[in-house]
């Protein structure tokens, strides 16, 4: 049986029971991360599956319709963090006009109680569910304990917060300190150095023709949650990491409109289309700007990469990141 759902159609995925853990879980940060590993352990105590549910596009992208929120993770990278944390399955949901007009009762007994079989259910503080968000942990205990005499009772249980600096860890918070180019502020928060990873597509070939050869990654419609120029470091080439240039955003000069995230690496000179890389942001260097031409651009990038450089020389390198990419 593979270890990613889609849906729940079909029968029981767990006919001996489970237990469940639901979220956004955007960026895996330390509060998801002891969401799953709480979860995990209940499992193994219960001798059943461990199930991480969560749901593609999120809801809040669902809703936002063309102009989607900023996000730190990708759909890949956070079934293989989720799967990484001891997970023996992972639902992601399809989010769509089906699922946004299911009531919160519906959601319980269609995916936790027939889909699943589930035995408890563990969320995060503040979760909310079902149409309307009408859904939270009272309407959970109380579903639960009124399917008891049936056998197809379950507990729900909402894990403490993780604070950090006084204040709980979120995904709101990580962005905004993205946002703000406090690249240490965020990693503390998701527990690794935040990164940008996915495969290298084939560009227009102009960072090339103007002696900044890139490796580009693109977003699918998905919202980066920073923009600008960075100093970065590139993993997945070898066994140390490459030191990097990036310009994360939609190259107004050439009359960009996709968000792009574009790496120009020192030192290296090999074709990188089709590899996957993870692109490690170390420090913010400045905003995007229009140029009046390409000459302009290019002594602006001049100045870039020496910064980059720079700053790159006198950062040390994390021996063992632990990271999930984006």
């Amino acid at each position: 049986m593979s270890r990613l759902f889609r849906d729940v159609d079909g029968g029981p995925r767990c006919p001996h029971g489970s237990v469940v853990c639901i979220g956004a879980f955007d960026g895996l940060h330390l509060g998801h991360r002891a969401l799953v590993r709480h979860a995990v352990a209940r499992a193994r105590a219960l001798d059943v599956p461990a199930v991480a549910l969560t749901f593609e596009p999120l809801p809040r992208e669902f809703f936002a319709g063309g102009h989607p929120p900023p996000r730190l993770l990708s759909a890949r990278a956070k079934v293989e963090g989720l799967l990484a944390l001891g997970a023996d399955q992972v639902g992601l949901l399809r989010f769509d006009a089906r699922m946004a007009s299911m009531t919160a009762a519906d959601f319980v007994r269609t995916v936790l109680v027939d889909h699943l079989a589930v035995r408890e259910v563990w969320v995060g503080p503040g979760f909310r569910f079902g149409k309307g968000r009408a859904g939270d942990l009272a309407l959970l205990r109380s579903i639960g304990s009124g399917l008891a005499d049936s056998g197809e009772g379950f507990t729900a249980h909402e894990i403490e917060p993780v604070v950090l600096d006084g204040e709980r860890v979120s995904s709101t918070r990580i962005r905004a300190a993205l946002q703000a180019g406090d690249f240490a502020g965020a990693a503390r928060m998701l527990g690794r150095p935040f990164a940008i990873g996915g495969r290298v597509a084939r560009g227009a070939q102009l960072g090339r023709s103007l002696g900044y050869p890139t490796a580009n990654l693109r977003f699918n419609g998905k919202a980066p949650p920073l923009s600008g120029i960075h100093a970065t470091r590139v993993h997945g080439l070898g066994d140390t990491p490459c030191d990097a240039v990036s310009s994360l955003g939609t190259r107004p000069t050439v009359d960009g409109v996709e968000p792009l995230l574009e790496t120009h690496l020192f030192d290296f000179d090999s074709d990188l289309y089709g590899r996957r890389i993870e692109v490690e942001f170390v420090a913010h260097l400045r905003d995007e700007e229009k140029f009046d031409d390409l000459p302009a651009l290019v002594e602006q990038m001049d100045r870039d990469a020496a910064r980059a450089r720079d700053i790159l020389s006198q950062s040390p390198t994390p021996q063992d990141p632990t990271r999930a990419p984006a």
